[in-house]
């Protein structure tokens, strides 16, 4: 597990530091990059939101595991909501590019809510990820609300 982490992380950190045009060479393939991004992100948050809310048994070790996939997942589909990437299969809304500073409101929510749902799922204590799930839970729900069909 440690070394599929390393991998996924390091190949990562290798996309993120791409320029988003030299990523993607048809707006295709931005666009399934972005939902197989957006499905690894999806799983491992409902797996920390299943712990936190009880329908899902609390395992530390497993709490931690999803967290650092969450960690560097929700970083990753936002490269590939480019122009060219507004029609396909998608259900991405026209919102996200007729209302970018909104959209980019959404992401940086995310992005400040994410280290904190890290932070508790590795302390150990479910209580700790009842709470950060409390406080931020919400951020996905928001965007899928404003973005997505």
């Amino acid at each position: 597990m440690k070394r599929m982490l390393s991998l996924v992380v390091t190949t990562a950190a290798l996309l993120l530091a791409l320029p988003a045009s030299a990523q993607f060479a048809k707006p295709e393939d931005a666009i399934k990059y972005r939902k197989s991004a957006l499905t690894v992100m999806g799983t491992h948050w409902a797996r920390l939101a299943g712990m936190a809310q009880g329908r899902i048994p609390y395992d530390a070790k497993a709490a931690a595991d999803n967290a650092a996939v969450l960690e560097v997942a929700h970083k990753l589909p936002w490269a590939a909501f480019g122009a060219d990437t507004q029609s396909g299969d998608t259900k991405a809304k026209s919102e996200i590019w007729k209302e970018p500073a909104k959209f980019k409101e959404a992401e940086e929510r995310l992005f400040a809510e994410v280290p904190k749902i890290v932070a508790a799922a590795r302390s150990g204590k479910q209580d700790d990820l009842k709470a950060a799930f409390a406080a931020g839970g919400g951020v996905c729900k928001n965007c899928h609300d404003n973005f997505r069909q």
